[in-house]
């Protein structure tokens, strides 16, 4: 496993970590299908939160949250609708998409800045 991957894992797991302690409740990880991937598939009450994690170097030019174009932001929302219609999530259930940004220091994972209803309906 290369070290991007190993990066990517790393603030996954921190990021969950994160949010579980701020009250929301895991799914599932890194859910895959035909539209794309999902980071974290997570609730928070009776909210579907679907999170895109995203980490970069401090001195990149682009953040982490700006990273998520519109073209990845399709993506996920196929992705969210894929997921909720093959669970029988009725459309009456609230969801939303966050972003959860990490910035590496040093080739450390810190400073997480939690964006919530970051795109989307």
């Amino acid at each position: 496993m290369g070290y991007t991957q190993r990066t990517g894992q790393q603030a996954e797991k921190m990021a969950c970590e994160f949010l579980s302690d701020k009250g929301l409740t895991l799914i599932t990880k890194n859910y895959h299908c035909r539209y794309g991937e999902i980071d974290l598939i997570m609730q928070q009450d009776q909210t579907i939160v679907f999170v895109e994690v995203r980490a970069r170097k401090s001195n990149n030019l682009v953040d982490s949250a700006s990273s998520v174009n519109w073209s990845k932001q399709q993506k996920l929302q196929r992705s969210a609708e894929y997921y909720l219609q093959t669970n029988n999530i009725h459309a009456s259930i609230p969801a939303r998409f966050d972003v959860v940004a990490i910035v590496q220091n040093q080739n450390q994972l810190s400073d997480i800045d939690w964006i919530q209803n970051a795109f989307g309906t």
